[in-house]
């Protein structure tokens, strides 16, 4: 018998060799029927993998982030053996789960897939999926997983294969008449598939590598239930609607030159007075918490980097060295502003009671994303981090990690995000190697982050694996207006850089002792934020937002120098607008200001110069009458009061 131990801390006892779904099945049998895969001992399983120990058990379903994942990828090998049937001789590259479905990046040869085939496809893959064949592992050698995949010529499994070590041990999975090489884990069988879309092809070059073969990469989703599919299309129709990188040029914010360079966003002047105003609005709620603003250069010595550990695990990902005129001399463009922060707490020597220092930046940073991954704002290789680091005594730990949690929710909630949960990232204890620093630190880091999120009340999940490779986190999981969920904020304790760095404090005992640093970026990145937030709003910006607050509307000609007084006065009261001058009809300018989402239009005629008055139209609501200029200022001050 081993004993199994559940996440609400009971346990109880099962023959050894149960596996997780005989183990649902003693619970409920419509337990078991929603059981997708299971996490063992932090390790997600299939649910059909026996278990011979004592572990723990976390049973995962669609409701678990884990559990759409395996749902996913499975879909993902569904397909790959719906193309198989298609398109005899076709060659697969790599098939993973994605944030919201999955893909498989494939080579057909002279046979391109094209978007008319994809019905054909999802057609084969509900009448594999109907089959209900059972997802199998098994376990292979090396030397017989070449000969498999020799055998059926495809090159990119056998190179995959070439690259694992001499004796690392290898699994396929087989369902139906497809066999793949995949470390898993799987859904117990195809007949948990329900209901498909293949959503589009594109190019992908093979192992991410510009100068490798272009192949062709299928995106789709999958859902245990035909009614989730057709909830996730109709959203899906109000994304496009909402997609920032269309909202973004109509609304004239940001831009991008292949000039310049992809993935570098351009500011232009309403999405730079956007941006200013969230900083603003950032610095001032972070002065009230006692930080200080530093600014560090775009670049710095790659010694600092590797000293940071951060050229070690990024630096694959950051641009290449910046070579100057002296003979060994090199430079990056910084992928993090962290160890710029360390040097900054380093320049001078601290006492016990200048802790905590905590220091802020707005950050640019560079990291060369490849071509095919960038997106919009949201994937740039150039981007601004809300960044700040948190020296600290560790008995202070707690108490900072709270005082950025306060932080973190006044954001969120003043940008509009009331609906959110909390995920604590540990490390992954089955891969040791991917972190630095001691078991020590991690578990005393790890402890601060859960107790602390315990006592501030927050809904959270913990997640293994996901944790920085300097230490856990806690990231703020944020749900918009229509139902996406994105990871909005983060804040990591870490014990790491404080010892690579040899970052020290002279304590009340009078010795040296090393401080613990925390990171915070409440917003993330700027770029990343702020594609988020246009998406949120549909471009219909909080008025304290809105790059423009209003738009003054003369009648003709006759009325736009009262129009510039009326300007004047409202800048005054910190009301920023523009005045349309153009010599169009009073009804083309209101169409065209609607379209523009300006919160106020305030039109100007005879009866308002005579008046000292506006006629005022809210952007959505349409007419509010004719107002003073003292009753538009009070008015408009009682609206942004209502959004605090």
């Amino acid at each position: 018998m081993i004993n199994i131990t559940f996440p609400d801390g009971k346990v109880r006892e099962y023959p050894a060799g149960s596996t997780a779904l005989e183990i649902a099945r003693s619970i409920s049998e419509g337990l078991a029927q929603k059981v997708l895969s299971a996490k063992v001992n932090g390790e997600v399983w299939d649910a059909t993998r026996p278990i011979h120990t004592n572990a723990t058990l976390n049973l995962l379903t669609w409701d678990d982030k884990d559990g759409k994942n395996t749902l996913w990828h499975s879909s993902a090998h569904l397909m790959a053996e719906a193309l198989e049937a298609l398109f005899p001789g076709i060659k697969f590259g790599t098939g993973p789960a994605t944030e919201n479905g999955f893909y498989y990046d494939v080579d057909t040869g002279s046979r391109q897939i094209s978007a008319d085939d994809l019905v054909k496809i999802e057609e084969k893959m509900l009448e594999l999926a109907r089959q209900k064949n059972a997802y199998v592992r098994k376990d292979i050698s090396r030397a017989d997983a070449l000969t498999f995949f020799q055998g059926k010529g495809d090159e990119y499994k056998i190179e995959l294969i070439e690259k694992r070590g001499e004796n690392e041990a290898l699994t396929l999975y087989q369902q139906g008449n497809f066999v793949d090489l995949c470390r898993g884990p799987h859904i117990p069988d195809t007949g948990y598939i329900k209901a498909v879309k293949l959503l589009n092809v594109a190019g992908a070059y093979w192992q991410g590598d510009e100068t490798r073969q272009q192949l062709q990469r299928l995106y789709g989703i999958a859902f245990p239930k035909q009614k989730d599919l057709q909830e996730y299309l109709v959203m899906l129709e109000e994304a496009k609607k909402r997609d920032h990188r269309k909202l973004g040029q109509e609304l004239e914010l940001f831009m991008f030159s292949e000039r310049v360079g992809s993935g570098l966003p351009i500011w232009l002047p309403k999405g730079n007075a956007l941006r200013d105003r969230l900083m603003n609005f950032l610095r001032t709620e972070q002065e009230k918490r006692g930080y200080k603003l530093v600014t560090t250069p775009h670049i710095g010595r790659k010694e600092l980097y590797v000293t940071s550990g951060h050229y070690e695990k990024y630096g694959k990902d950051s641009f290449q060295p910046i070579h100057t005129p002296r003979e060994g001399e090199e430079f990056l463009l910084k992928p993090m502003n962290c160890p710029h922060h360390c040097e900054i707490y380093a320049h001078r020597p601290h006492s016990y009671r200048d802790l905590p220092l905590r220091i802020a930046e707005f950050g640019t940073v560079y990291r060369y994303e490849q071509t095919g991954e960038l997106h919009g704002l949201s994937r740039v290789r150039g981007f601004t981090q809300d960044d700040a680091h948190i020296f600290c005594a560790p008995e202070q730990v707690k108490a900072e990690f709270l005082n950025v949690l306060d932080l973190t929710r006044t954001v969120l909630s003043k940008m509009g995000f009331k609906e959110f949960t909390a995920q604590v990232s540990l490390r992954d204890p089955n891969n040791p190697a991917k972190y630095l620093g001691t078991d020590e630190n991690w578990r005393s880091a790890e402890n601060a982050i859960i107790e602390a999120a315990q006592e501030a009340g927050l809904t959270t999940t913990m997640e293994l694996g996901e944790a920085a490779f300097y230490g856990p986190k806690l990231d703020f999981m944020v749900k918009d207006a229509i139902g996406r969920q994105w990871q909005l904020g983060t804040i990591q304790v870490d014990y790491n850089l404080p010892e690579r760095f040899e970052l020290e404090y002279i304590g009340a005992d009078n010795k040296a002792h090393r401080p613990v640093m925390i990171h915070r970026a409440p917003f993330g990145s700027m770029e990343r934020f702020i594609s988020i937030l246009i998406e949120n709003t549909a471009g219909k910006f909080p008025l304290w937002l809105a790059p423009e607050q209003y738009a003054l509307l003369p009648i003709s000609d006759r009325f736009i120098d009262y129009c510039r007084q009326l300007q004047d006065e409202l800048a005054q009261h910190d009301i920023l607008g523009i005045i349309d001058e153009r010599n169009e009809t009073i009804g083309k300018k209101i169409r065209e200001t609607e379209l523009k989402r300006i919160p106020f239009m305030l039109i100007v005629g005879e009866k308002e110069v005579e008046n000292n008055a506006v006629s005022v139209r809210r952007q959505g609501e349409g007419d509010k009458g004719s107002l003073s200029i003292a009753e538009f200022v009070a008015h408009f001050k009682a609206e942004v009061e209502k959004e605090a």
